[in-house]
């Protein structure tokens, strides 16, 4: 009769077994994994060129000469990208406009009114659409490209040439850097 408690004993171990095997597979059912995922779009690439020169002309020695913004003569830079999207624009002015040879240079100056942002699309800068106008050159708000994928910046500027300004073509850098500000 003693085997009777032995076999009650090894009954017991083999039920607690199977129900820590059975509560264990319940507790690994009680789980799931899902799989999410990134997205990320690429919003086109800007694309900047500088279709109209900031033409002066022919001036005369010793007396200033201006272009305003809202003429033909105004330099346009044509900023084409994502429409809508938010940019920032850097403009490296010069402070002269010099000769091929870089014998004489004359004064380039830019007013905190000589240039105007366009974001309609129009590319003629004697019929602004909407945007910013009359803005500092040096120091160009955030704007945006327009709804059609394209913005155009017009620049105005003076040169003031000296009394005695050696005679010929002169010419100076502009340059217009355009990213993608993320607003």
């Amino acid at each position: 009769m003693r085997d009777i408690p032995n076999m009650r004993r090894a009954v017991l171990v083999a039920a607690v077994g199977i129900l820590t095997v059975l509560m264990g597979s319940s507790a690994l059912k009680a789980q799931d994994v899902a799989n999410g995922s990134a997205t990320a779009t690429v919003q086109a690439a800007l694309v900047i060129t500088a279709p109209g020169t900031l033409t002066f002309g022919t001036v005369y020695q010793g007396v200033p000469a201006s272009i305003a913004i809202n003429v033909a003569a105004a330099g346009r830079f044509l900023i084409t990208g994502q429409g809508l999207a938010g940019i920032s624009c850097y403009m490296q002015l010069p402070d002269y406009l010099s000769t091929a040879t870089g014998d004489d240079r004359m004064v380039v100056a830019f007013g905190t009114t000589d240039a105007s942002i366009d974001s309609t699309g129009n590319v003629d800068p004697t019929s602004f659409g909407a945007g910013w106008q009359n803005q500092d050159p040096h120091n160009l708000p955030d704007a945006n490209v327009g709804g059609l994928g394209t913005s155009n910046i017009f620049l105005g500027g003076n040169v003031i040439p000296s009394v005695d300004q050696t005679a010929g073509a002169y010419t100076g850098d502009i340059i217009l850097t355009v990213a993608y500000n993320g607003s």
